[in-house]
Parts: structure tokens; sequence; C-alpha cells
């Protein structure tokens, strides 16, 4: 297992790269270009730019989160084929920086939803929050004025260049179906798939967050069977997943660490993360701390380890915590403690391991 955590760049991250380095077992960071549109290109010059500031600091780029794909590929429109030719340069060039591994989605419209960024808990910390019922009611550009409201760091999947055509991508959606989505999604990996196995590029797909439609949006990474039917759509190893425990934990249907075993192949990225999921489909992120959430995250791990898992992993969205000032899931304390977590179970595991060898 290859530790990371998510860095979104110099002036756009309340968290240095000297703090992430000094987080025990951390080796890089997961990395965008924040500033570029989906569907454009990335600069070269951007990108080793990011490369040097990375590397100066001891950690690696290996990981990109994400590489944004533009709403006209998920429509199926005709000016795919160019944002498709864009994002086949931007592999490349990526590539040739040294990249491993793109993680990526295919949610219409938002990349993830909630209605509270700082929700209170009982122990004083806040959290994201999602309000099941509030969802049902609630404007979806008031759900976007609020997300847009701490305007001091860009939010990844709510940039306002997307979403200042809100009204339009609703009514353009109304004609997509899950299965038109599934079609545009195999559309896109026969293309880009060949691209990223030739140069040693693993993409890994985030499933939807949260694992269900909203406002009416299809949605379609969503479960077992929907993941299996996705990795089947190019079966190649470089066709992948970003298997993230927190998004699929919501739903309290999906098993989270029996997916783990049955994908740990085609798992290239982990997001390690916990909820505390409610009867009336509400659901808050706590700490990492199995018994804090829903999901085992004891078993998540452990199911890691049983398949003998080598690659990218991160603490998912951690609380904030002790006055901290940070954008929404994303400050420093509460994702360290995740990782001291994540590390304290490998760690009891791997010794448990030796123990049974030394006494065959």
């Amino acid at each position: 297992m290859r530790m990371v955590l998510r860095w979104f760049g110099e002036g756009n991250d309340t968290v240095g790269l000297e703090q992430i380095k000094q987080i025990p077992g951390v080796e890089g960071v997961a990395w965008s270009l924040h500033d570029v549109p989906a569907g454009e290109e990335w600069p070269e010059e951007k990108i080793i730019e990011v490369k040097k500031q990375v590397e100066k600091s001891g950690l690696n780029i290996d990981v990109v989160e994400s590489v944004n794909v533009h709403e006209d590929i998920k429509l199926g429109m005709p000016s795919r084929k160019k944002y498709i030719s864009n994002y086949i340069k931007t592999i490349e060039r990526l590539a040739k920086a040294g990249v491993k591994v793109i993680c990526y989605n295919f949610m219409p419209v938002f990349d993830w939803t909630r209605t509270e960024l700082f929700k209170k808990m009982y122990d004083g910390s806040t959290a994201l929050f999602f309000e099941n019922e509030k969802i049902k009611d609630i404007d979806p550009m008031k759900l976007v004025e609020m997300i847009s409201r701490n305007s001091s760091y860009t939010m990844p999947g709510w940039e306002p260049e997307r979403l200042e055509h809100l009204s339009k991508l609703f009514e353009q959606y109304k004609q997509v179906t899950e299965e038109d989505l599934w079609d545009n999604l195999q559309y896109f990996l026969e293309r880009i798939i060949p691209v990223a196995k030739e140069n040693d590029v693993k993409m890994a797909i985030h499933p939807d967050d949260p694992p269900w439609s909203v406002f009416g949006l299809p949605r379609i990474i969503t479960n077992k069977k929907n993941i299996q039917r996705f990795l089947n759509l190019v079966d190649d190893p470089y066709n992948g997943v970003t298997f993230c425990s927190g998004s699929l934990g919501a739903n309290p249907d999906n098993d989270v660490a029996d997916m783990v075993r049955e994908f740990s192949d085609r798992i290239h990225f982990a997001h390690i993360r916990n909820v505390k999921t409610y009867d009336n489909g509400d659901f808050i992120e706590t700490s990492h701390r199995t018994q804090d959430g829903s999901v085992d995250i004891h078993d998540v791990v452990k199911g890691y380890h049983d398949t003998q898992f080598s690659g990218y992993t991160r603490p998912d969205h951690g609380r904030h915590i002790w006055g901290e000032n940070s954008r929404p899931g994303y400050g420093l304390y509460d994702r360290a403690m995740g990782v001291m977590y994540i590390w304290g179970l490998w760690d009891a595991f791997e010794r448990s391991k030796r123990k049974r060898s030394n006494e065959s």
C-alpha cells in the first residue's frame, strides 16, 4: 500500500507540502490543475511546474485527482470527439511527467452532493453532511450558492464555468437515461484506455457520491453489480476503479469490504473514508475509526491487506477539528489521524501475518 494525501496546489490549500511530508508513511500527493476547465488540454508547462514544486518537497506526483470529463462526453454530443482528443493529449502529457494513475468520474453535472459543509457534531467538530429530505426540496441553484460560498478555494466538481450553464445542463440531461450514460461511458473508455495502456497510466473511475440519483440525474457507478459491468465495458487492467469506501458506504446495502476483495486487482486508487448512515437516508462523515461510523473500516483495510493490495491509498474527507479553518473536508489534522489509523490497522495485520508465518 502506498499512501498519498490530496493537495489542491500552492495558494489553493491551507495544507502545505512541508506539512504533508511530516505525516508518517505519506510519499506523494494526489493533485490536479484546478484552474483548467473540464475539456481543455492540460498545458505541459503547468504540469511541470507542479512536478517541480512537489518533488522539491520530497514527495511524488504519481496520482492525479482528477482530470474532469467534459459534460458533452457524458451527454454523447458530437462535440465529444474534440474533448476526448484533448483528454488523450492530457493523458500523454501526464505520463511523460511520470504520472501513474488518473482518477476521474462520470457523474452528470455534480461530482458530489452535500446539503451542509460544516454540520456540527456531538463533540464540537464539524463535517460534511447529506440530509435526504432537504435534497428532495432544495432548488439546485440554491445548493450551488451554498457550495460556492467558500470562494477562497476552488471546489472540485462545482466549478463556476460549468455551473453557470446549470439550467441548460438539466434540460439536456432530461433526454439521457442510465443506459444512454452507460453507452457514452463505453464510447469514452474505448478511446482512452488504449492510450492509457500505451502510456502505462492506469485510469481509475470514482463512484457516484452519493451512490443514487440526485435531482433526477442518472447515476451508474453505485454498487457491486454496476462496478462489475463497468469493468467489463473495456476488460483491461488499465481500466480500473478509485474505490471510495465513503461514497459507496453511504448506501447500507453496499458491502464495502466484500467489494474490496472482489475488485482488488482493478482498484488503482483507494479512498478510505467512514460515514455514519441513518435510516432516513441521511449520512454524515466521521473520523476514520470504525466505531465512529457505519463502514467497517477495519474490514475494509483487512480486505486490502488480504489481497496484497499495493496500489495508492489516501484518507478521504476528514472532519474539521481543533479550530482548523480549511476547505470543507480537507483539513490537515483529521486526515493525518486518518493516515495513522489506516497504518495502525495495516501494521497490525502485517504483524499477525508474520507471526502466523513463523509459527508454521
